[in-house]
């Protein structure tokens, strides 16, 4: 989205994993907020509708990269700038402190203890001390010209600093994490309090924001949308009927790992209900075919994606004057596939969506929800009466059931996961724990074991069930079923489909362990 009027809080973003997190904690507060590269800063040179900048933390360090330094443009234009941990030092730096490798690092939680006022500190504190999460190594050695310390940690002394006659602050600490007590009202005070930034992110706003800037860009062209059935491409496909209505073309791609009945219900849904202008293509016999003895996780993902966008790119030219290819593309996709500002962070995995696309499709890319995450899409597709069954529906990945069989893939297979699934879904539905748990998934392990049913023996596929609690599945702890749920959940299971005798429950969380098997 064209955000060039909109009044902002630029993120500078020094390679921090937590950047975003400092993103998601402004939007939630009601006001826009924006990420750019370091090397970028030059850019704000002459943007008017930015009211603050927040230096991120990062992985260098300042002691060994001497050359990293804060334009003096951002002191000209006195824009309250408020640095978090490497930014702490940066901002330190450049108004005359020293930083020094500590011989105490902190890394995880810390005592603050207050040394002075501050209106960036105000209602943060708990009897003049405060539970913080810190991860540095690198410190503040000498307070820098025309700043106070307002608090300080163990091995911190200038923890927190203030220059409040210029509006520059700094902590060393990480406010936007949820192990920092009360770190919200800190970026509350900066953006509001400080920065006097006005309220202006919201889902009805954005709406009419989204679809201006659509027929601003698009006019009388055509375009095609990448539509999924997930929550994503289904938002962009209802912004873009109502910014473009008839110019729209959805195509919709049946790769045969789906689950069951999927495909009716998305057809059912965009055509009869939305009545949008939908290409419904069944490929699964030729995914099928490719998937044929294939093992390795990554060449599942990578046949599946080149594949989707073959033939995605075929029926895509047989539309007419169509110029532009609208995606579901997120901000965490672009921050996961690579650093969406190219600062120093490291790459997480791959999205098809991101950077798939041959080099020499002649379609110009239109990506309206690429600086908004997940919970954000959701509110936006509530404001646009998206049907419940698709707006509420759990994550879905890309490869679809590919990656919840391990092994080798079979169309026997793909259809008693289908089956399981079923299940498993529709009783979470009936026992009211779908909308609380963030995504749930039946799996097929590649390995059969014995079982016995009356007086028969059984050689049968293990069903795997997993569910996660999470908020933007960044990080995610799974679920607890209570023992009734999981007893009939798996007596159903066995008794209902054939080729499953045994039903398992993945208990891991993420970290160390993914929500998806591959």
């Amino acid at each position: 989205m064209e955000s060039s009027n909109l009044q902002k809080i630029v993120i500078v973003d020094f390679g921090s994993q937590f950047t975003q997190l400092v993103a998601r904690k402004i939007r939630e507060l009601g006001s826009f907020s924006e990420i750019i590269n370091f090397k970028n800063i030059f850019k704000l040179r002459n943007d008017t509708s930015v009211k603050g900048i927040i230096l991120s933390g990062g992985p260098l360090s300042i002691t060994t990269n001497k050359g990293i330094s804060l334009d003096s443009f951002l002191i000209k234009k006195k824009i309250p700038i408020l640095g978090i941990c490497y930014g702490h030092q940066i901002l330190a730096k450049k108004f005359g402190g020293k930083i020094k490798v500590s011989k105490h690092r902190e890394f995880g939680k810390a005592i603050l203890k207050v040394k002075s006022n501050c209106i960036l500190t105000k209602n943060f504190f708990k009897s003049k001390k405060s539970v913080v999460w810190m991860s540095h190594q690198d410190i503040v050695q000498k307070l820098p010209k025309g700043f106070k310390t307002v608090a300080s940690s163990l091995n911190s002394k200038f923890a927190v600093i203030a220059n409040e006659k210029f509006k520059y602050y700094g902590v060393q600490f990480h406010p936007e994490v949820s192990h920092t007590e009360n770190g919200k009202i800190l970026i509350k005070n900066f953006i509001f309090n400080i920065c006097k930034i006005k309220k202006n992110w919201n889902s009805k706003n954005q709406k009419k924001l989204f679809i201006s800037n659509i027929k601003d860009t698009v006019k009388n062209d055509k375009v095609i949308c990448a539509l999924s059935g997930g929550v994503d491409s289904s938002v962009v496909a209802l912004l873009l009927k109502k910014a473009i209505g008839n110019n729209l073309t959805c195509i919709f791609v049946n790769t045969g790992l789906l689950r069951k009945n999927e495909a009716n219900d998305i057809k059912k849904i965009f055509r009869k209900k939305i009545k949008l202008n939908l290409v419904y293509v069944d490929a699964s016999k030729i995914f099928l075919k490719k998937l044929l003895n294939i093992d390795n996780p990554e060449k599942k993902r990578k046949i599946i994606g080149s594949l989707f966008i073959k033939i995605f790119e075929k029926y895509a030219k047989k539309v007419k004057n169509a110029k532009y290819l609208a995606q579901g593309t997120l901000y965490p996709d672009m921050i996961e596939s690579k650093s969406v500002t190219g600062s120093p962070s490291s790459k997480i995995k791959s999205h098809h969506n991101v950077g798939g696309l041959p080099k020499n499709m002649k379609f110009k890319l239109l990506e309206p929800l690429k600086y908004l995450f997940k919970d954000e899409v959701r509110k936006l597709g509530s404001e646009l009466s998206l049907d419940k069954n698709i707006l509420l529906r759990h994550p879905f990945p890309g490869p679809g059931l590919a990656i919840r069989i391990p092994g080798k893939i079979s169309e026997e297979k793909i259809k008693i996961l289908q089956e399981a699934d079923y299940i498993f879904m529709n009783e979470l539905k009936k026992e009211k724990l779908y909308n609380k748990i963030w995504q749930a998934y039946a799996a097929l392990l590649p390995v059969k074991t014995v079982g016995v049913m009356g007086d028969s023996r059984t050689y049968e596929y293990i069903c795997l069930i997993r569910a996660v609690t999470s908020v933007d599945g960044m990080t995610a702890d799974f679920f607890s079923f209570n023992k009734n749920f999981l007893t009939n959940i798996s007596n159903k299971i066995v008794n209902s489909v054939r080729g499953i005798n045994r039903v398992v429950l993945d208990i891991s969380s993420k970290p160390p362990s993914t929500i998806e098997l591959e």
